[in-house]
């Protein structure tokens, strides 16, 4: 018997029935085959076809979902999220299946002295690869305690910081009530248990996910965390992880139809190749996206690693992508900063017990790592935005690529903040760009001239649009960047203000 046939004959009566046993198909079948084998080839098939698969006793019970519409969170759910992000941290059952996965690993507890020096040991060695140029920086997770040392310090903070942009892709409308998400690179699974851990704060949405990761070491840590976790009540589908080399995947490999596709942390670690054969790479995969799907790129906040970011980001929007956020083009055209350095900026999370437990040392500031800081990119075939403002011609707004004719005058321009406060007690710094930025500008406001007029500012989320009145131009040499002085004339208004 063919596996098409059984597939045809699902389909056939899929079509009559919206709630029926899979037991039943064997009665249009030619040849005698087990519910179990039918299950089996169907498996791959349901999440597209709208169908889900509910095992009862010997037998599956099939059941038509409902039409997949772009997900509007409830109340309930907002809620729910407000309250995890106040406090966001690794939560208590994902804790503890990281202790029994470190216990499975080293015959010996979790918090076992030796086996917290050795998990020591493999941060710094981590971190020390991660701060190394050229052909000398290797990162890998070849060990088991390369992995365990991930799991304690980086884990954490990515876990929390992708569910931030799970959250504000829901709010902006941009999931669907059942999503398709393929995460390339995912090391022990960082990406599929935040979504697990979104998805259980929200209500009967469905998500299935895909995984590609290298690294032996990563997938047995992945295959214990990921299926351990989805098994508390979620609603998100976990497929066995593709196991391959980005650079050299085939595209016949990947599902068709993605609606969310990560670069979580990724492709920096790929040094050997140029930033042309990263981008083919992605462009080659977007072939697998649908055709209002998501690709996300997360790389750290330093500023080499944020700056190579948007340097890709630019490269794929020539190739055909479009950029949703974070950036704007107020003037519309191309953007030409290639320093462009910009980031997200969240309130810390709380540290996991492991992380502690690792930290009780002469130099606990190695091991903990609670900060929020990253760059992000997320890139669309259509072209849809985050933000539709455009300066309208003939406004008395100047571009950025034209600050250098305005040198110590006073001029009003319209910008998008692209950083939270770089600054100090006596002056707040906010990186601002339009889209047409030369040299770097930023937006400087001394505390004393903090007023009603000019607090927006200080308000704005990040990639937020706000115009500002009467700003003093003035040129950083030592910096080679322009800073727009907020004086006591001066007036800011917000544009667009993202919740």
């Amino acid at each position: 018997m063919s596996d098409r046939e059984i597939i045809s004959t699902f389909k056939y009566v899929s079509r009559m029935k919206t709630d029926f046993m899979l037991s039943e198909l064997k009665d249009y079948l030619k040849e005698e085959t087990s519910v179990q084998h039918i299950y089996q080839i169907l498996r791959p098939l349901l999440f597209d076809n709208e169908v889900e698969i509910i095992k009862e006793g010997d037998d599956y019970r099939s059941i038509r979902m409902l039409p997949r519409e772009s997900l509007q969170l409830t109340e309930k759910e907002v809620k729910k999220n407000e309250v995890f992000f106040n406090s966001a941290g690794v939560s208590r059952k994902l804790e503890r299946l990281i202790e029994e996965y470190t216990e499975k690993k080293t015959s010996k507890k979790w918090d076992d002295p030796q086996v917290l020096e050795k998990i020591r040991k493999a941060i710094r060695s981590q971190k020390a690869n991660y701060w190394k140029k050229g052909d000398s920086r290797h990162i890998s997770y070849e060990t088991g305690y390369s992995v365990l040392g991930y799991l304690a310090y980086q884990f954490p903070v990515y876990f929390v910081q992708f569910q931030y942009l799970l959250y504000d892709m829901a709010k902006k409308g941009l999931l669907n009530t059942r999503i398709k998400i393929l995460d390339a690179g995912s090391g022990p699974g960082t990406i599929p248990l935040a979504v697990i851990d979104f998805y259980n704060r929200l209500g009967d949405h469905k998500a299935q996910v895909y995984s590609m990761e290298l690294f032996d070491e990563n997938i047995e840590a992945y295959n214990y965390l990921v299926p351990g976790y989805a098994s508390f009540k979620s609603n998100v589908i976990i497929e066995d992880p593709i196991k391959c080399d980005l650079s050299k995947m085939e595209i016949e490999e990947l599902p068709e139809k993605i609606d969310l596709m990560v670069f979580s942390n990724v492709l920096n670690e790929m040094k050997d190749l140029s930033p042309d054969q990263k981008a083919d790479i992605v462009i080659k995969m977007s072939e697998k996206l649908s055709q209002d799907g998501n690709i996300i790129i997360i790389e750290p906040a330093d500023k080499t690693n944020s700056i190579e970011m948007r340097n890709l980001t630019r490269r794929l929007k020539t190739k055909g992508l479009k950029i949703y956020s974070p950036c704007s083009f107020l003037w519309g055209g191309e953007c030409t900063l290639e320093t462009c350095w910009s980031f997200e900026q969240k309130s810390d999370i709380n540290p996991t017990r492991l992380m502690e437990k690792v930290a009780e040392c002469d130099k606990p500031y190695q091991y903990m790592n609670t900060d929020i800081k990253f760059s992000y990119a997320i890139l669309r075939k259509d072209k849809l935005s985050k933000q539709k403002f455009t300066s309208p011609s003939g406004s008395n707004f100047a571009p950025l690529s034209r600050i250098n004719k305005h040198i110590k005058k006073h001029i009003n321009v319209t910008c998008s903040v692209m950083s939270g406060d770089l600054g100090d007690e006596k002056y707040s710094v906010y990186r601002i760009c339009d889209g047409t930025s030369k040299k770097a500008a930023y937006a400087v406001l001394p505390s004393h001239n903090l007023t009603e007029d000019t607090e927006a500012i200080t308000k704005a989320s990040y990639g937020s649009i706000i115009e500002l009145y009467n700003v003093l131009i003035k040129y950083n040499e030592a910096n080679d960047s322009y800073n727009l002085l907020i004086g006591k004339g001066t007036t800011i208004r917000s544009i667009s203000e993202n919740p």
